[in-house]
C-alpha cells in the first residue's frame, strides 16, 4: 500500500513539475486554445440532447485518467477501449447536432444566456399551462406539450416554428386548434417561454409500446426516453390527460395531479413529489385507443 501511494505521489509530482516548469509559450497557447474550444463546445451543446452525452464522455475520460493513475489496469483498458471507439459512435449518432454546431461556429453565432424567471413568473406560467390543458381536455382537442428540464431540446426547437412567446392559455389553446397551421406537432416550453410549435418528436425505440397508443402518445414517450423532459398529452378522442416522463406513460390525470406535476416541474417545490405520488396512485386503470 505504501509503495502504491508513493508511486501515485511521484506521478502527481511529475505532472505538476511538467505543468509549471517545462511549458513553452507554444504550450501555453495550445492549452488556452484547447480550453477555449472545449468551453465553446459546451456552450453550443448545453441546450441540446448532446449535452448529457458530452458530460458522460468527459466523466469517462476523467475515470480513465484516475484508473491509470491508481494502476487499475483492467478498468483503464475497458474505459480506453470505449473512449477510442466512442468518439466514432458519437460522430455517427449526433452528426446533425455536430453539423449545426459547426455551422454556428462558422457564422459566429452568439450564445444566448439562460433566462432566469422569478417565482411569480413561474407560478403564472404554471397557472396558464394548467388552464389551457384543462380547457383542451374538456373540448377534446389533442395537445402535446413538452416542458424542458436540464437537457435542452434546441435541435428539436430548430426543426419547428420558432415563437419565443410568453406563456398564455389562450395562445396555447389557439396553437392546438384543429385545422390551423401549428396544431400538428408538439409545443416546446423552455426557459419560461413557448419556444416553438409544430415540433417533430422522436418515436420510442422500445418494442413494448401498446398498440392502443397513437402517434401523439408514442412521440411523448420517445422524447421522455432520451431526455429528462416532462411531456403532457391530451387525447383528441377522449380528452384524457396523460403524462410521459422517463419513458413511462401515466394516464387519466385529474386537475389536482396535473397541478402537482406542474408545480414540481416548474416551481421545484419541496413537498410536491409526495403529493404527486398520492394523486397518481389513485388514478383509473382504463386503457383506450387514442390518437
Amino acid at each position: 500500500m505504501f509503495y502504491l501511494l508513493a508511486a501515485i505521489w511521484d506521478n502527481i509530482k511529475d505532472i505538476l513539475w511538467n505543468a509549471f516548469n517545462r511549458p513553452r509559450i507554444i504550450d501555453v497557447l495550445d492549452i488556452v486554445f484547447v480550453a477555449f474550444l472545449l468551453y465553446y463546445v459546451i456552450l453550443l451543446t448545453r441546450q441540446t440532447r448532446a449535452s448529457a452525452v458530452l458530460k458522460g464522455f468527459l466523466f469517462m475520460l476523467a475515470a480513465s485518467w484516475i484508473s491509470g493513475l491508481f494502476g487499475l489496469v483492467s478498468i483503464n483498458w475497458i474505459l480506453m477501449s470505449i473512449l477510442n471507439n466512442g468518439a466514432i459512435v458519437l460522430l455517427v449518432i449526433f452528426h446533425p447536432e455536430i453539423r449545426k454546431a459547426l455551422e454556428q461556429l462558422g457564422r459566429g453565432a452568439k450564445i444566448n444566456n439562460v433566462r432566469k424567471d422569478s417565482e411569480t413568473d413561474k407560478r403564472r406560467a404554471m397557472d396558464e399551462i394548467l388552464q389551457s390543458i384543462i380547457n383542451l381536455s374538456r373540448r377534446k382537442v389533442g395537445a402535446l406539450v413538452v416542458l424542458v428540464q436540464k437537457v435542452g431540446l434546441q435541435d428539436i426547437i430548430d426543426g419547428g416554428i420558432r415563437l419565443n412567446a410568453d406563456i398564455h392559455a389562450s395562445l396555447l389553446e389557439n396553437i392546438f386548434e384543429p385545422n390551423t397551421p401549428l396544431h400538428d406537432g408538439a409545443v416546446i416550453i423552455q426557459d419560461g417561454k413557448i419556444a416553438a410549435a409544430a415540433c417533430i418528436l422522436p418515436l420510442p425505440e422500445g418494442l413494448g409500446i401498446s398498440r392502443d397508443l397513437g402517434t401523439r402518445h408514442r412521440a411523448a414517450i420517445g422524447i421522455s426516453e432520451t431526455t429528462d423532459a416532462t411531456v403532457i398529452i391530451v387525447s383528441e378522442e377522449t380528452g384524457i390527460i396523460s403524462l410521459a416522463r422517463s419513458g413511462k406513460l401515466t394516464r387519466h390525470l385529474d386537475t389536482a395531479s396535473l397541478s402537482a406535476i406542474l408545480s414540481e416541474t416548474l416551481l421545484s417545490t419541496r413537498y410536491t413529489r409526495f403529493y404527486t405520488f398520492i394523486s397518481l396512485s389513485g388514478l383509473g386503470k382504463k386503457r383506450g385507443k387514442e390518437a
